[in-house]
């Protein structure tokens, strides 16, 4: 399996998903700036992202899409509240595979859940084709 990176800024948020998807059996990664969510992704450490909204004042369009150019491959899911129909059209624009609830409630944490086996159902076959290369 690929590893997980879980991009926020909330230190409480990141750890409460760290150890969600930690006991999951996902490889979690984890980071609170935009830096290191960076060198995550320029070094292919991880193949899916859980994008938890703006960081360091860098809007998460914005970020999707520097993401989306350091790799192409990357699956990047959104976690936000926010529900603007222009900013999530938008953030599909800039490249976001889900958008996906903060989650408040079991039920939400499913939909997350979800979308991370989702993501990685569509990235393991193209890790795998790239390891036959």
């Amino acid at each position: 399996m690929g590893v997980l990176l879980i991009a926020d800024k909330d230190t409480a948020g990141r750890k409460k998903m760290t150890e969600f998807f930690g006991a999951a059996g996902y490889q979690v990664r984890q980071s609170g700036s935009a830096a290191r969510v960076l060198i995550e992704v320029l070094q292919k450490k991880a193949q899916v992202v859980l994008l938890a909204g703006d960081f360091d004042d860098v809007p998460a369009a914005d970020l999707v899409a520097i993401l989306r150019r350091c790799n192409p491959d990357l699956t990047i899911i959104l976690v936000s509240d926010e529900s603007s129909p222009a900013l999530l059209r938008k953030m599909r624009r800039a490249g976001i595979f889900y958008h996906a609830l903060i989650p408040h409630s079991p039920a939400d944490t499913e939909e997350l859940s979800l979308a991370v086996r989702c993501a990685f159902a569509t990235t393991e076959p193209a890790l795998a084709a790239g390891m036959r290369q």
